[in-house]
């Protein structure tokens, strides 16, 4: 191994993670009945709060930013295993993929509705052209790489992909785990819809979010998996299209109408607390 990064011989992580791995196991399931449903909390789930601990807390001192690259690539080489186990499975409900339609190719245009109520939301808390960033997508690589293409990572646009790339890269997993099984508890939503609601683009939430949806419905687990892995699949390859031609135009064309609105609420605000 070239890349001194990639030692797989360093034996105090693995131990480390063996350890986390252990105790999210022995935790196993849990479920917490919640009026007519339930939330579910997943070995998956505490894992990945364990690890975040351990990275920003350091509570084991031998464990520390220099593992970061490290970890970050047994995540690919263990999430390339989980697509490939969703591959299988897809096949195997290669049907119901099919008899889903237009829903599921059409379904890319849900994650467009995120725009209508989230740039509100960061124009309301105060951010001017960093709520484009924010809010034209979940700020994966594609779209941090092509904000920087597009206005640079030293824009107000850039600062604010990252913000949001940061934030779903500490907690977007566990959000994502704890939102799906909400939804499944608490609305009407089938489970095929929230299945390929899970398929963002991003491997590890698809993973973290359709978990819970495959131990609730244990029944239709192959089908779940095969929407939210086609799901992924397909958001994976159009959604940097999206992106181009309809995700940042459309923030773009919301940011020149609303903006003026909550800044002349902001003015009229200050002007009433000055008097």
């Amino acid at each position: 191994m070239s890349d001194k990064s990639f030692n797989i011989y360093d034996w105090k992580l693995h131990l480390t993670i063996l350890v986390v791995c252990v105790i999210s196991e022995i935790i196993g399931i849990v479920k917490i009945p919640l009026g007519p449903g339930s939330i579910m909390f997943l070995p998956l789930l505490y894992s990945m709060a364990f690890g975040l601990i351990l990275y920003l807390l350091k509570p084991v001192t031998f464990i520390n930013e220099k593992h970061a690259p490290l970890a970050e690539k047994f995540i690919t080489i263990g999430i390339g295993v989980f697509i490939a186990k969703v591959g299988v499975q897809s096949g195997a409900a290669v049907q119901s993929v099919i008899d889903a339609g237009p829903a599921l190719i059409l379904q890319e245009l849900g994650n467009l509705g995120t725009i209508l109520i989230s740039l509100p939301i960061a124009l309301m808390l105060g951010f001017k052209r960093e709520s484009i960033g924010m809010c034209h997508s979940i700020a994966r690589e594609p779209n941090v790489g092509l904000i920087a293409s597009k206005y640079g990572l030293s824009s107000p646009e850039g600062r604010g992909v990252m913000i949001i790339y940061i934030v779903g890269t500490l907690v977007g997993t566990i959000f994502m785990g704890l939102l799906s099984s909400i939804l499944a508890s608490f609305t009407s939503l089938h489970p095929y819809a929230i299945a390929m609601a899970t398929g963002v683009g991003s491997g590890s939430m698809m993973a973290a979010s359709s978990a819970p949806l495959v131990e609730m419905f244990p029944d239709i687990a192959t089908e779940i998996s095969a929407f939210a892995g086609m799901s992924n699949l397909l958001s994976t390859a159009d959604g940097i299209y999206m992106s181009i031609f309809v995700a940042i135009p459309m923030s773009n064309f919301l940011y020149r109408k609303l903006e003026p609105i909550f800044e002349r609420r902001k003015k009229l605000a200050n002007s009433e607390n000055n008097k």
